[in-house]
């Protein structure tokens, strides 16, 4: 049986009593990085366990041998550095290739970042869509511009170093009417949601210096915004060539440059 389990984003009561079991009388426990598991272990009293270093670089390479122990009958669990396996972190190479041989999977339910800053963003959670960790560089501006008439709350994942660059973009592409969200040291001691509009929660950490990794949920393309992004599309292949903005053109100009000579696109970040 592989179980995966999520581990606190922060707060350490955030831990299940059924994972707490299941990693005791685990034969093998992967871990993203055994360093930082092990002092999780420690602190629930998980001792003498074997445990197996399985993050985004090795996934590939150890994942046979798991299912292979697997298949021998021995209970595995899966966890990352914080939060629940395969949402931006590894897990689904791994799933995949125990389903295909059989191998009964489970998930527990658990820590993840993203929900509770969805639900106490105070946005529409109805329906909403999981971006993680948008591309650094290459296909940003892309994605971005896709995202411009989602009209479901977007859930994305930031760092604390980054998170103004990417509000300034947001404030460009979105407009800096939109609303958003900005959650971060979840379940820790220094929690805070900073709401507003774009630019408002902008200025808020050009002033404030950002620590702790963000949750940004940004509210969706309402339909009166859809509408006037299409009709101008519209009329720009009809009338006139599209003309983009400064911001627009600086970053497809170093997105060329980026691909120049690329063979094959980098990892996401996890």
């Amino acid at each position: 049986m592989l179980y995966l389990i999520p581990t606190p984003v922060g707060n350490m009561e955030d831990m299940t009593f059924r994972a707490i079991r299941l990693l005791k009388e685990a034969d093998l426990i992967l871990c993203e990085d055994t360093r930082t598991s092990g002092i999780l272990l420690k602190h629930f009293d998980i001792t003498d366990k074997h445990l197996m270093a399985h993050h985004k670089f090795n996934e590939h390479g150890t994942s046979k041998a798991v299912v292979e122990r697997l298949k021998g009958g021995e209970t595995v669990c899966l966890i990352t550095d914080a939060g629940t396996p395969g949402i931006s972190d590894p897990g689904f190479y791994l799933v995949r290739e125990a389903i295909e041989a059989g191998i009964e999977v489970q998930t527990l339910p658990g820590a993840t970042a993203f929900v509770p800053a969805l639900v106490s963003s105070g946005l529409p959670c109805d329906k909403f869509c999981f971006e993680g960790f948008l591309p650094q560089k290459k296909g940003r501006l892309t994605r971005l511009t896709e995202l411009s008439t989602e009209p479901r709350t977007m859930i994305i994942y930031e760092s604390p170093r980054r998170v103004v660059k990417t509000l300034e973009q947001f404030c460009e592409i979105f407009g800096e009417e939109r609303r958003i969200s900005a959650c971060r040291e979840i379940s820790k001691v220094y929690e805070q949601s900073v709401r507003g509009t774009m630019r408002e929660v902008l200025e808020h950490f050009k002033a404030v210096e950002p620590k702790g990794e963000f949750v940004l949920i940004v509210a969706g393309c309402d339909e009166k915004e859809e509408y006037a992004a299409k009709a101008d599309t519209k009329g720009a292949r009809r009338d006139k060539p599209f003309k983009e903005s400064k911001y627009q053109r600086k970053m497809r100009e170093r997105e060329m440059q980026d691909g120049e000579g690329e063979t094959a696109a980098p990892d996401m970040e996890a």
